[in-house]
């Protein structure tokens, strides 16, 4: 299993619309073959800030991913709304279990 986590940073005024355009990737990402978990949440603290968590069965399923409609429309849906930066982490996961 993969973990991607990390931050999209943009305009306070454009993380709304963001969120908006990021809800049918979401949907469409987690209806992909190996995808168990793809969300865009807002920074309860930073208003400029989306945070992101996805989590994969594999390297595979990440790179059938980033060849899917639905990122190049999100890329083209958020193109104007003045991101800043970003910083994603990719985590491999050995072994997992619930936290006691």
């Amino acid at each position: 299993m993969l973990i991607i986590a990390g931050t999209l940073d943009l305009a306070p005024e454009n993380r709304a619309k963001l969120l908006e355009a990021a809800e049918p990737l979401m949907r469409a990402s987690e209806a992909e073959e190996g995808c168990h978990t793809y969300r865009m949440t807002p920074d309860q603290l930073d208003a400029g800030r989306v945070r992101i968590f996805e989590l994969w069965e594999s390297e595979e399923a990440i790179a059938a991913h980033f060849g899917q409609p639905h990122m190049a429309e999100f890329g083209a849906a958020i193109g104007g709304l003045g991101v800043t930066g970003s910083d994603l982490t990719k985590y491999q996961i050995a072994s997992s279990g619930p936290l006691r």
